[in-house]
């Protein structure tokens, strides 16, 4: 039976299967099966293409030969290519020893009628050893169905026939066959031809690297923690570490650049403990260099690697007034520095009546990621610290003292309020004052610096970080990093006439001819006030008197002088701890006669040592909730008014 091209009928239904399930056992051996029967039948022998058909009829039992008879078979167009996933060697291996012991049971079934087993009925081959199967040509050499694995897996040759490049070679190879047949050389007279099938084509090549570097921390390993990457690496079959920087990478920190850059833990962002770590370490034991220690290096590295924080420190007289600003944006999140501070601490001097508000109203400012670690008062004399909530946990006790210079007062208004904790193993030390007021009571204000330091009472029981440079005298000497601030109440030494014609003269940031006239900074240089302390470069307008609602200044029949009576100053322990890196006043506050100043410091900070009285994360909770509450309510009422804004429509009249 041949095609009028030479074709062999059995070789074209041998291609047309091949394509069809792929299934190449199967139709070898129905292809020996045929070869025999007309071998039998003195049709002559059929063409040879590639092995002789006499040595694959060796393969098949004798009484298969005498007993096959020659059965016409229609052939059936080949069906769709299928496309499947990129699978691996080992998986297209089983995937073919899968199908080929599907074929081996439909050889068995009595009911099965289709061509693919039609000639093999009577009796069925024993399935082989489970092996790689090894792919045939497209001229179905002489790979039997009782291959052995290791038949099948070396050629005649000895050379091996199932590498992953002889299976492409075959592959294409049939194809070609296969589209010669399609094309018009395997079908003859009125049989339909079938439209040739194109090879489906590759899938597009996936981008691998799916890392998002928005998701990136500072946080490192501990040291006794190290191990856990080669732990989890076995156990998890990925590495584990902590995000950081690209920045940290020469600190320490474990950072690698691969595809896996946004979630390095086997869990979570944050660093891994072990459970034996939770069951030995205890924080009330440790050391400054010990690896446990809450207060020691590591912790202190992690947050800050480079053992630098930002603390935000502001003044403002409120004068007494009811009416609070509307925002407090400006004051306490100034557009020039592009990251919030660590810490910011808020000294009042005639603070409003309502103190509690105005600690609502600095919490609704700073939002959720900032608590009130502790508020204080002494008459209208109130100071807030806020800290970024994932810091209070390493804050000591906060302690708190004041001093009155004014007893025959009923009303606190003149006085100082400090307060002290250490963090981490640096102490801070805050203190607002407001100082007697007059333009020539210079004296009467040192009286209060001296009584201030002198009668401030702290530390109380959180100990001295290095009490061998202590005074007992003076409480800005018993701390690491004093910030110092209020209304001092320190004048310009010169007539309202002069200074603003200095003002009108000058452009704001130019103010050196101002300060020559400045009573404080005279003080100072002479060493008879804030001794040891140091103010930054002041580049702003006087903060002092202003018409309430207006840029302008005192306009009433007093005539009061334009004057920096509102101060930050700072001094440490250690040289170059603190460093300055803006002090600036809020112009578009206008409720008070004052302007509030603030300043911006970046500030080292030490490891220190767990054998002090911890705050365990204490805060105003009551505060943050009502806080957060009112911000998210500012919000939702900000967003309708916009909504009813673009809903809005104006009709105009001519």
């Amino acid at each position: 039976m041949s095609t009028p091209n030479g074709f062999p009928q059995h070789s074209r239904v041998c291609l047309t299967r091949s394509m069809e399930g792929g299934a190449v056992q199967d139709l070898q051996a129905k292809k020996a099966g045929k070869a025999a029967k007309k071998e039998a039948g003195g049709d002559g022998a059929p063409p040879k293409i590639g092995t002789p058909i006499s040595e694959t009829l060796k393969l098949l039992p004798e009484e298969l030969k005498a007993n096959m008879k020659i059965r016409s078979i229609t052939p059936r167009p080949p069906r769709k290519p299928r496309l499947e996933r990129a699978a691996s060697l080992d998986e297209k291996s089983w995937r073919k020893w899968r199908r080929f012991r599907t074929s081996q049971e439909s050889l068995t079934d009595p009911n099965e009628t289709s061509s693919s087993n039609g000639s093999l009925q009577e009796a069925s081959p024993s399935p082989p050893t489970r092996g790689r199967a090894s792919p045939c040509n497209p001229c179905c050499q002489q790979d039997s169905l009782h291959s052995s694995p290791d038949a099948l897996e070396a050629g005649p040759g000895g050379k091996s026939r199932g590498g992953a490049s002889d299976l492409g070679k075959r592959a294409s190879e049939i194809s070609s066959a296969f589209g010669g047949l399609l094309r018009g050389k395997g079908f003859a007279g009125g049989k339909p031809r079938l439209s040739q099938i194109m090879p489906a084509r590759p899938l597009p090549p996936m981008e691998l690297n799916v890392a998002s570097h928005s998701l990136r921390t500072a946080n490192r390993i501990d040291s006794d923690c190290l191990d856990y990457r080669h732990y989890s690496q076995h156990k998890f079959g990925r590495v584990s570490s902590s995000l950081s920087d690209s920045r940290l990478q020469g600190n320490g920190t474990l950072y690698d650049n691969c595809s896996t850059d946004s979630m390095k833990s086997t869990f979570s962002v944050l660093t891994p403990i072990r459970a034996k770590d939770v069951r030995s370490r205890s924080y009330l034991e440790g050391s400054l260099l010990a690896s446990g220690a809450l207060m020691g290096a590591e912790e202190l590295s992690r947050y800050f690697p480079n053992r630098n924080m930002g603390i935000f420190v502001a003044t403002w007289n409120m004068q007494g007034q009811k009416e609070l600003p509307v925002n407090l944006d400006d004051f306490l999140l100034p557009t020039d520095p592009d990251f919030a501070q660590d810490m910011y601490v808020i000294g009042v001097q005639e603070g409003c009546p309502d103190r509690r508000e105005w600690e609502i109203r600095l919490q609704e400012t700073l939002g959720p990621h900032y608590v009130l670690l502790h508020s204080a008062a002494h008459g209208v004399l109130y100071m807030s610290v806020f800290i970024r909530r994932d810091l209070i946990w390493f804050c000591s006790e906060v302690e708190y003292a004041t001093v009155t210079t004014r007893i025959v007062s009923q009303i606190k208004t003149k006085g100082a309020l400090g307060i002290s904790f250490t963090f981490f193993g640096t102490s801070f030390l805050f203190i607002t004052s407001h100082f007697t007021s007059g333009d020539s009571k210079v004296n009467e204000r040192k009286l209060d610096y001296n009584k201030t330091i002198q009668a401030l009472t702290l530390p109380k029981n959180v100990p001295d970080t290095n009490p061998y440079r202590s005074s007992s005298s003076d409480v800005t000497t018993r701390f690491d990093e004093v910030f110092w601030f209020g209304d001092f109440n320190f004048r310009l030494n010169k007539d309202r006439e002069t200074v603003d014609s200095i003002l009108n003269q000058h452009p704001a940031t130019d103010v050196s001819k101002l300060l020559v006239y400045d009573q404080l900074t005279s003080e100072m240089s002479r060493g008879s006030i804030f001794k040891g302390f140091q103010e930054a470069d002041i580049h702003f307008l006087p903060s002092y008197k202003f018409d309430i609602g207006k840029d302008s200044y005192d306009s009433t029949s007093k005539q009061r002088t334009p004057s920096y009576t509102d101060r930050v100053v700072f001094r440490s322990r250690y040289k170059d701890d603190i460093q300055a890196v803006k002090y600036s006043s809020c112009p578009v506050i206008r409720t008070s006669d004052h302007r509030p100043v603030f300043a911006l410091f970046r500030v080292k900070v030490r490891p220190g040592r767990d054998n002090i009285p911890l705050a365990a994360g204490l805060f105003d909770r009551d505060l943050y909730l009502i806080g957060i509450r009112r911000r998210a309510t500012r919000e939702l009422l900000k967003r309708r008014e916009q909504k009813d804004q673009r809903s809005s429509s104006i009709c105009s009249i001519s």
